[in-house]
């Protein structure tokens, strides 16, 4: 392999299987056959699972957060705001499941000990983006009110919360009641202002 573009090749490799084959696909051993070279070339450039889950998802979170930030900028007022946010999240992640479990759920598996020696680092690149999602939305929510930020990140959190009820039911194969745009339309009903 390339020395020059070796790490962005096996992102690429884990990307195309997570999206042909999905989550559980995402391994050294298969990223190392898909590009004919051995695990511990993998290994090499991404020493941990937590490694390699972190440079996916940097510029997932980067992409998620541009995706908020337009659909909110043409906004002028508050509900037409949350609206926007909320159909824009959910678009995003109910377009791949698998990359919205990789970002979401994931991280959230990895023991403590693996992460400790990374999370600083990862942090640093992170607070940046998701300050800047929640700004953009906070913007347009009632700039008199104190609390604008924190009611920004419980829009995402309640939009997260949908997904992961949808991921829940696509995994175990179990389809809810009500289709992804009713639900997000419900959401959104629930969030506007009185």
């Amino acid at each position: 392999m390339p020395h020059k573009n070796t790490s962005d090749q096996i992102l690429e490799t884990a990307r195309d299987l997570l999206a042909s084959e999905g989550l559980a696909a995402v391994s050294f051993d298969a990223i190392a056959r898909r590009l004919g070279c051995t695990k511990q070339a993998v290994l090499y450039w991404y020493p941990s699972k937590h490694d390699l889950l972190a440079a996916m998802f940097l510029p997932w979170l980067e992409a998620e957060a541009e995706t908020a930030i337009q659909s909110v900028s043409g906004t002028t007022r508050r509900d037409e705001a949350v609206e926007a946010f909320v159909r824009a999240i959910a678009g995003f992640h109910f377009e791949d499941l698998d990359r919205f479990r990789m970002m979401y759920l994931l991280p959230q598996t990895i023991k403590q000990s693996v992460k400790a020696s990374h999370d600083a680092a990862l942090l640093d690149k992170i607070h940046p983006v998701t300050d800047r999602m929640y700004g953009a939305l906070a913007d347009r929510l009632d700039s008199d009110a104190k609390g604008v930020r924190q009611e920004a990140l419980a829009i995402h959190s309640a939009v997260l919360g949908l997904l992961l009820m949808f991921g829940l039911a696509d995994s175990v194969r179990d389809p809810l009641k009500h289709n992804a745009s009713e639900m997000v339309s419900a959401l959104i009903a629930s969030l506007r202002s009185t």
